[in-house]
């Protein structure tokens, strides 16, 4: 398993991420964390609303089953999504989440918590004083956001004392955005509208580590593009370099991620332990920059 360093820390964690938004649907969680585990994912991703807390709590009773020790495992979460009802980055919303996923998870502390989707009313005074106390109090050892651009995570840095860590956003071969804008610079195509302000860049310069949600999704969760008629080419692609490198299409769609220097890890939501070992072993495959940028087009993406 590929490590990286997370954040500006010392600390190194693995390449791959097990997202566990599904693991309420999963046929037998015991397998899947004890094979995402035999393959070095160590990391693992919640959120106070998936499953209506229910995965929370699922893959705490899982996790009792294995023989997992728990501080080997780095557990993260994420708060601020009140379900179709509004974001909350409130001090009281955001100390009560964590209060509620700590309980659910049977953990004393999360190795890390990010703020979920931004929160347009936020106060970034409540941020910081609820970031202070979950700290001061042992519950939280590192923070970080989700889905957010340079600039908001500017305002919010000039307030909290702590170091924002990661960054939770979309990317993968038919979602790569933060990537156009970066090869289109000085033109006037599509690819050249900048919609979320150099975060690519900014989170390289910062050292903050980028978080791949949705790495295998097209569109606005149309469906997964691996196998899928509608992009001929680009499967086609990842049969010819899964057939090189002895893994399979999903495992070079990870390892395309997992190529760019700026360290990304995958998040993994599958549920079928053969994906994630599949997954897990391609993080050590290594694409040539003739393959990578040959996936890229492949995708549908116009080099200028």
């Amino acid at each position: 398993m590929k490590k990286i360093k997370f954040g500006p820390t010392d600390i190194e964690v693995s390449s791959v991420i097990l997202g566990l938004m599904r693991i309420n649907q999963a046929k037998d969680p015991v397998k899947v964390l004890t094979t995402a585990i035999d393959n070095e994912i160590t990391f693992f991703d919640h959120a106070d609303i998936y499953g209506g807390g229910d995965c929370e709590t699922i893959f705490a009773d899982t996790l009792a089953k294995t023989d997992a020790k728990r501080e080997a495992l780095f557990i993260q979460s994420k708060c601020g999504i009140v379900p179709g009802k509004m974001f909350d980055f409130s001090k009281e919303h955001i100390i009560s989440s964590v209060e509620g996923s700590l309980k659910r998870l049977n953990t004393d502390y999360l190795d890390a918590l990010l703020l979920h989707r931004p929160d347009t009313l936020f106060e970034p005074e409540e941020v910081a004083a609820a970031f202070d106390q979950l700290e001061k109090d042992g519950k939280v050892k590192y923070f970080g956001v989700s889905n957010q651009k340079p600039g908001q995570i500017e305002l919010l840095k000039k307030y909290v004392s702590q170091p924002l860590v990661a960054n939770q956003l979309q990317f993968g071969i038919m979602h790569t955005g933060m990537i156009d804008q970066g090869i289109h610079v000085n033109m006037t195509d599509g690819g050249s509208v900048d919609h979320d302000g150099e975060i690519l860049e900014y989170s390289r310069l910062h050292d903050m580590t980028i978080q791949a949600w949705s790495p295998y999704q097209y569109g606005f969760f149309e469906g997964v593009f691996i196998d899928n008629d509608k992009f001929p080419e680009l499967n086609e692609k990842l049969v010819v370099l899964a057939d090189k490198y002895k893994t399979t299409p999903t495992g070079i769609a990870s390892a395309w991620i997992l190529r760019h220097p700026a360290n990304i890890q995958v998040i993994a939501g599958t549920m079928t332990p053969h994906r994630i070992e599949e997954i897990a072993q391609a993080s050590e495959i290594v694409l040539t920059r003739e393959e990578w940028y040959d996936v890229y087009k492949a995708a549908g993406n116009i080099l200028p």
